[in-house]
């Protein structure tokens, strides 16, 4: 629709023209609940904005995405809705130095996870409500200017259905039928936030003594649908808030500026989670209906924790613009780990971070589309695209490189400073190299250029050189950047020196911390040391950087990977193993090898349930294709041995249990699961709750043994939300050329599914193993994806092309025919090419990774 991207250019110009004083918005959500003939339903939505102009007598516009507006009113002159609302802006003329502008609207109900999403929960009829908005969403909610740097106060009024609760950023109070809310500090559009319905809601609350002396009091909530209420463990969630309140006011010294904390965990959420100040909302799968490992809960730590930090980095101060989105992500990301390490039962987090956060990072990185972490966002389509890998996971990573470079007393003093002169404002890249230059005494210039202005990933490669008694005579660090990012970077790193034991452990004897700059780096403390069996040139993974190995490390690594005893250590082995089976370096099936000899004896259950996922990976993606049958055979196997030899009702066999039902594909397998379903067959300690029972079902279902029959009696043994979702992917995952299209055209050719059922469904129709049933879509899948894109909201456009990118059709011609499009479509929107781009990429580098696999 024109106008609805807004381009970095507009707003840096309407930015200079107007200052936003505050918002009174008013919503009437009474239509959410009863009988309605209207497509698509509505709400009524009124909107007051004061606001001053520093050219009187200038245009502008203010920005709405509603089916209809009834009225509009500017300085109390009426304006023609016909004539100044386009479906995406409200045009502004003759603007004075003080104006006040009235917007009634009709604005939809969403069913896609954007702006006012509606869900009614099967299993009871209830209707709950919930707003999401980064980075452009609240346009769909209320009038406004949605920018990240036109801040303002804004107050809230609600009408909801009889016996609702309503909720917004700051306290309200229901008064004669209407919920009336405190106005808020000024904030952005992105980050206001309403949730309604008939939630269960848990209060506590937090007190802190601050260093004046007074009293800082918060009020919390948590809240969830009825259905999830018996799973609510509100207090484990209060536990973790408490602690991260504690830390954060301990290290941030600016105390919580927001009034209450709310957390909201709401149904069919397209994210983790949003920092709305005083009402955070998450996706409701952070409240375990089954049984689940501590990486569960350490990962929702992680992230009550990312949100919190967002209150300072991101709500109180404010990127400019959407380029900048890693001052609060790469921050947001990084405090996760580092307070859940230090405030929280979870202290190996870190280890977490090196083997999944980073991961994603990776990936990302050596995509054709990587940028710079303070990336060149030129319109909002850029920004949604721009929540990804880099400026969430390398941005934290490099954080973490900050931290080693310039202490982490002066990072942390950088903090503090960097709130108090900003405090509710925007702020650049420049305004927190400032501060960082003056705590830590460093010029930050040189390290910006180098690690948030350039893309790409090192690889930090040891070369061992020994003497004639068998020591080291120099080992050297060397250091090389792909063609495409030729960039190499200073590198603060510790450099770990292993060997193997008498008591059969590999462990490190010796380690420096050294400065890596440049393709060569010599590290003359390390001379004389006795030979290493394994050189780990990242240690404590301090930097952001591919780890390499030499052939005796590696050859050590093939025999004794188990052998390590620092998990940490031994999660970075892992990591720069799978890196390397990515990069075509390592064969999958020599990675799949060391899963099998390894894994079982990985203490780290985060590690081995990411080792489970890799290895899936490569067995699928960059395994030989004639090599699969017997990859899955053999990974089936190990699970099995695995499952039956874990400690009876631990969390490594619920681990291998759902390992096992993800990979098994024979006769003997599939029935082993139809009998752990039907309670004919057990194991010692595996309980099968309802979660477990619908995992199982899968691949039940996927190979044909569980049909649409057995899949309803399951529905209607849970007949809830979650049960629905399982049984549409369930349904799509079935081995039917019929169940294909129909998965396709309840996906492509309708938009009545919810964004968690297009979910679903996409993840049955592109189930490994049914190449065949899926390969008549490859072609179809180009001819679709403008009108989809042109079509469909750009969360579900997203989700519709990355879902049904040919990728199981794994061959040249695949590839072929994508670079066809792309050459053919050079027009196409950006941020569709992107996603296109990257798809494509993902292709070539499975078939390069299958090439090393045949070749083994």
């Amino acid at each position: 629709m024109p106008g609805e991207n807004l381009s970095r250019d507009e707003a840096r110009e309407r930015a200079a023209l107007l200052s936003v004083d505050g918002y009174d918005v008013a919503l009437d959500l009474r239509s959410a609940v009863g009988e309605s003939d209207d497509e698509p339903r509505t709400f009524r939505s009124v909107t007051t904005i004061r606001f001053r102009c520093a050219e009187p007598g200038a245009t502008s516009f203010a920005d709405l995405i509603a089916p209809s507006v009834t009225a509009v009113s500017l300085n109390g002159r009426d304006l023609d809705p016909g004539e100044v609302f386009d479906g995406t802006r409200i045009a502004l003329e003759d603007l004075a130095a003080d104006n006040e502008l009235i917007v009634d609207a009709q604005c939809a109900y969403s069913r896609t996870g954007e702006g006012m999403h509606r869900f009614v929960d099967p299993e009871d009829g209830e209707v709950y409500l919930y707003t999401q908005y980064e980075p452009a969403d609240s346009r769909r909610v209320f009038a406004n200017f949605e920018q990240p740097d036109l801040k303002a106060p804004f107050r809230f009024e609600v009408r909801a259905p009889e016996g609702w609760t309503v909720w917004s950023n700051g306290a309200g109070e229901l008064v004669d039928g209407v919920w009336r809310f405190a106005e808020t500090k000024p904030i952005s559009t992105y980050i206001t936030c309403v949730v309604a319905g008939p939630y269960h809601y848990v209060t506590d609350s937090y007190e802190r003594v601050l260093a004046d002396g007074s009293t800082l009091e918060i009020p919390l909530g948590a809240m969830c649908r009825k259905g999830l209420a018996p799973y609510f463990d509100a207090d484990d969630i209060f536990l973790v808030t408490k602690q991260g309140l504690d830390f954060f006011h301990e290290n941030f010294d600016y105390p919580y500026p927001f009034g209450k904390y709310d957390q909201a965990f709401v149904p069919e959420y397209n994210l983790g989670a949003m920092e709305n100040p005083g009402l955070v909302t998450f996706r409701e799968e952070y409240i375990f209906r089954g049984k689940v490992t501590q990486a569960s809960y350490e990962a929702r730590a992680n992230v009550i924790l990312h949100e919190m930090a967002h209150m300072w980095f991101g709500d109180l101060v404010t990127m400019v613009w959407w380029d900048d989105l890693w001052l609060k992500e790469s921050f947001a990301d990084f405090m996760g780990t580092f307070g859940n390490v230090g405030a929280t039962r979870f202290k190996d987090a870190w280890t977490t971070f090196a083997n999944r956060r980073k991961a994603w990072a990776y990936r990302a990185d050596q995509l054709p589309s990587t940028h710079p972490i303070t990336a060149d966002i030129r319109d909002l389509q850029d920004a949604k695209l721009n929540f990804d890998g880099i400026t969430y996971a390398k941005g934290a990573s490099v954080l973490k490189q900050l931290v080693a470079y310039v202490g982490q007393d002066a990072f942390l003093e950088g903090a503090r400073r960097y709130f108090k002169r900003h405090a509710y404002g925007n702020t650049r890249l420049g305004d927190l190299l400032s501060v960082l230059a003056e705590t830590s005494g460093r010029d930050m210039t040189a390290w910006a250029a180098a690690w948030l202005q350039t893309a790409g990933v090192n690889s930090l490669t040891p070369q061992v050189l020994l003497d004639d008694e068998g020591r080291i005579d120099e080992l050297t660090v060397l250091q090389e950047a792909p063609e495409s990012h030729p960039e190499l970077r200073p590198h603060r790193v510790r450099v770990g020196l292993y060997r193997l034991g008498g008591s059969g452990a590999l462990e490190r004897y010796r380690s420096v911390e050294a400065d890596v700059e440049g393709p060569r780096t010599v590290l003359p403390e390390l001379a004389g040391a006795e030979a290493p069996d394994l050189v780990l040139v990242n240690d404590d993974d301090l930097t952001y950087c591919k780890i390499r190995f030499d052939e005796t490390s590696l050859a050590t690594l093939r025999d004794h990977l188990g052998d390590l005893a620092d998990p940490l250590a031994r999660a970075l082995c892992w990591s720069a193993l799978w890196n390397m089976t990515r990069d075509g370096l390592l064969p999958a099936r020599e990675f799949v090898a060391l899963v099998l000899r390894f894994a079982g004896r990985e203490s780290d259950i985060g590690v081995l349930q990411m080792l489970h996922a890799w290895a899936g990976t490569a067995l699928e993606r960059y395994a030989a294709p004639e090599w699969r049958t017997t990859g899955g055979e053999l990974l089936a196997q190990g699970a099995l041995k695995e499952l039956r030899s874990a400690e009876p009702g631990g969390e490594a066999q619920l681990a291998w249990a759902r390992f096992f039902a993800s990979v098994a594909t024979g006769t003997a397998d599939l029935a082993l699961l139809k009998d752990l379903l039907d309670g004919t067959e057990t194991v010692e300690g595996l309980t099968v709750d309802q979660e477990l029972r619908w995992a199982f079902l899968e691949p039940l279902a996927a190979h044909g043994v569980a049909d649409e029959e057995v899949l309803a009696a399951e529905l209607a043994r849970d007949d809830t939300a979650s049960g629905k979702r399982h049984q549409v992917r369930c349904l799509a995952a079935r081995p039917s050329a019929a169940v294909k299209a129909q998965a396709w055209a309840q996906v492509v050719e309708s938009d009545a599914l919810s964004n968690a059922l297009v979910e679903a469904t996409l993840s049955g129709f592109g189930r490994p193993g049914q190449q065949e049933l899926t390969a008549p879509y490859a072609e179809k899948y180009f001819a679709v994806l403008e009108r989809v894109w042109r079509e469909r909201s750009i969360q579900i456009a997203m989700h519709i092309v990355n879902g049904l990118f040919p990728a199981q059709q794994d061959r040249p011609e695949t590839l072929a025919a994508t670079d066809a499009w792309l050459a053919e479509h050079a027009d196409a929107a950006p941020a569709l090419r992107r996603l296109v781009l990257e798809a494509r990429d993902d292709l070539a580098r499975a078939l390069r990774a299958q090439a090393c696999d045949t070749n083994a």
